[in-house]
């Protein structure tokens, strides 16, 4: 490649020749560095030009920017039309400059993202209530018999959330049960009462961890599942397919579904009661050294029908939550994998805090209550 330039009446030619491709960019860029004629018109000539490719366009119009910035005019003389469709092509790119970015005051910022906390909190309550009476309304209707009961759907969805779901709850709870009967025992041993782990064990699991700790494993295991179900429903447009049809997305996709959870989580939470204390029973037995006969009367005589009560009387509750929260939340999700995944963690989130603040609210009605 060659280059040369001459100059008449204020008007500098400079020749391009040879070629002009992203292999000798580098030599073009440095053997141009100085063709720069400040306050001159520049002419191009492109008779010569050999090969000529994107990266040799940027390295002219590179060249011609450098030129105007000094003060000069460009010309375009001789290309082909190829090349300087191409130049013109790119020209236009890259000629706006990028805006400054704006100083962030941190009091503002955060006074911005505690109003779009706010305002996202009363979002997702106004759609869970939506959610909640358009999915009572479709339930009444089921009982006056003016809808048909999805009874495959139903059943399909009370067994994955219920029966496949026992062997990890039963275990989970088993281990907690061990836990909690091994550390209750090492400390009430020091004071000669650790017999009253039965006692601790009983009332604890019963009333309180059993479903408790069911309803956040349930959460994170159903939960998440019926997002990603209904999140792909909504990006393969399978939702607004049942809309076209006059069906209702709610009482077809999201009724089973709750259902199925208030169904399934006071079940798991017998199993999960049953569980924990067969995990106690094991670590009473071996490592405190307390017979089965014993642990069987401390359990009776501290274990009341009115403690396993109070743990069954929050799972539909628990359970509703989780499916509500489920169902918003996939049907939030927009037409990309990241949003499915944005919206599977928010709502095992989202339902793990809210069974949380439900447990809690439940323990203060009950203290209030003198139960």
């Amino acid at each position: 490649m060659q280059s040369a330039d001459g100059a008449q009446d204020e008007v500098t030619v400079l020749g391009i020749s040879g070629d002009w491709t992203v292999e000798t960019v580098g030599s073009v860029l440095a053997d141009t560095a100085g063709k720069v004629a400040p306050g001159r018109h520049l002419v191009f000539d492109g008779s010569d030009l050999g090969r000529f490719d994107t990266a040799g366009a940027w390295a002219l119009i590179d060249l011609k920017r450098r030129q105007e910035a000094a003060g000069g005019s460009t010309e375009l003389k001789d290309f082909s039309r190829s090349a300087a469709s191409l130049i013109a092509e790119i020209d236009p790119l890259g000629r706006e400059q990028l805006p400054e970015p704006q100083s962030v005051n941190p009091v503002t910022w955060t006074l911005e993202e505690i109003g779009r906390g706010a305002a996202g909190i009363a979002q997702d309550g106004y759609a869970l209530l939506a959610m909640l009476g358009e999915a009572t309304m479709s339930f009444g209707q089921l009982l006056l018999l003016r809808r048909r009961v999805r009874w495959a759907a139903l059943f399909n969805n009370i067994s994955r959330a219920s029966i496949q779901a026992v062997p990890i709850i039963a275990l989970m709870s088993f281990l907690i049960g061990m836990i909690i009967a091994q550390q209750g025992g090492f400390y009430l041993a020091s004071y000669g009462a650790d017999v009253l782990v039965v006692d601790l064990v009983g009332v604890l699991t019963c009333r309180e961890i059993g479903v408790l700790l069911t309803a956040i494993m349930i959460a994170g295991r159903s939960g998440a599942a019926y997002t990603a179900e209904l999140g792909s429903m909504k990006m393969r447009e399978e939702v607004d397919a049942l809309k076209v049809l006059g069906l209702s997305p709610v009482e077809v996709l999201v009724l089973p579904r709750l259902v199925a959870l208030i169904i399934a989580l006071p079940i798991l939470t017998l199993v999960s009661d049953l569980a924990a204390l067969a995990g106690a029973w094991v670590v009473g037995l071996f490592y405190i050294g307390i017979p089965t006969d014993v642990f069987l009367d401390r359990l009776k005589s501290a274990l009341t029908l009115t403690h396993v009560l109070i743990g069954f009387a929050k799972a539909p509750f628990m359970a509703a939550i989780i499916g509500l929260i489920a169902s918003v939340e996939g049907m939030k999700v927009k037409g990309s994998a990241e949003s499915l995944g944005e919206h599977t963690t928010a709502a095992v989130v989202k339902a793990i805090f809210m069974v949380v603040v439900t447990d809690g609210v439940f323990a203060m009605i009950f203290a209030t209550i003198g139960i």
